[in-house]
C-alpha cells in the first residue's frame, strides 16, 4: 500500500468547444460542455422580474385573532376565492399554542368567587 498523497494527472485534457451567443451575460458564464440545444442561455436583466403581492389586485391582508392560541394571526386572503394564500403564524405553529393555553387554563387553580362586599 502506497502512502504517497500526491495527486498526478492521469491522460490529456479534453479540448473544449467555445460556442459564442448573442446574450453577454450568457458569454460571460462558465463554459459548459453541454452542445448548444441543450444550453440555457442567461435572462435578459432588462426585464425585472417581481413575486410583489402588492401587484396583486385580488389579494386583502386582515390580522384575525385566534382565541383557541391566544395569539394574532395575520394573514394574506384570495379575495376572489376567499382561500388563504399566506399566514404568519402557520396552523401548526397556532394548534401547538392552542395546546399549550389549553394547558395552561387547566393547570390554573379555580378560585372562589369573593361574595363578601363588606371589605
Amino acid at each position: 500500500m502506497s502512502t504517497d498523497f500526491s495527486i498526478r494527472p492521469v491522460g490529456i485534457p479534453a479540448p473544449v468547444q467555445i460556442v459564442t451567443t448573442s446574450n453577454s451575460a450568457a458569454n460571460d458564464a462558465v463554459q459548459t460542455d453541454l452542445p448548444v440545444r441543450q444550453t440555457v442561455a442567461a435572462s435578459d436583466t432588462g426585464a425585472p422580474a417581481s413575486n410583489d403581492l402588492q401587484s396583486n389586485a385580488n389579494i386583502s391582508r386582515q390580522v384575525v385573532f385566534d382565541q383557541a392560541a391566544a395569539s394574532m394571526v395575520f394573514q394574506v386572503v384570495n379575495e376572489k376565492t376567499d382561500a388563504v394564500v399566506n399566514q404568519f403564524p402557520d396552523e401548526a405553529i397556532l394548534r401547538r399554542r392552542a395546546y399549550f393555553h389549553a394547558l395552561d387554563l387547566k393547570s390554573e387553580p379555580s378560585r372562589p368567587l369573593n361574595t363578601d362586599l363588606s371589605a
